[in-house]
């Protein structure tokens, strides 16, 4: 792995008492169905959808409706709790806010997600705006690739 580079496969996995003491900082109340879809986030290795919060929602209560899973992701989303991603497949995406800026990485075969953050790169951004006239204040970078093996298989 080139130098300065971090990699993780989830960077940002809090737990679910830390998303009830968000909602509690926010003014969000919180039912015991928002409880469960907090858990089954906080407990995701992965960047869930929606129909895939509900199903893993659902196996924990059956009464949770998708409808409740869509309202609670953009209550939590409005809240700053859950940060949005379009990775290209056409479905929004979810994880909890990160603490930590990181970057991501879309296997376009398989759709994995490899979070990553890289010195270089953040110095390069830094620097690019500057150059433009401008003060970086947010970025978003997505790269999409295949791996180097999978060229050798073909």
């Amino acid at each position: 792995m080139p130098s300065g580079a971090k990699v993780s496969e989830h960077g940002n996995t809090p737990d679910s008492r830390r998303i009830d003491e968000l909602c509690s900082e926010r003014g969000i109340r919180m039912t015991e169905q928002r409880r469960i879809i907090a858990r089954v986030l906080s407990e995701s290795a992965d960047h869930p959808d929606v129909e895939e919060l509900h199903r893993r929602s659902s196996a924990v209560d059956p009464k949770i409706s998708i409808a409740t899973v869509y309202r609670t992701v953009r209550l939590f989303g409005d809240a700053g709790i859950l940060a949005r991603h379009d990775f290209g497949d056409g479905r929004a995406r979810y994880e909890m806010a990160p603490e930590q800026h990181h970057d991501h990485l879309i296997d376009v075969r398989t759709g994995k997600v490899i979070e990553f953050t890289d010195d270089r790169i953040e110095k390069l951004q830094r620097e690019v705006a500057e150059r433009l006239g401008f003060r970086l204040v947010d970025h978003r970078l997505e790269l999409y690739g295949v791996p180097l093996d999978a060229d050798k298989k073909d």
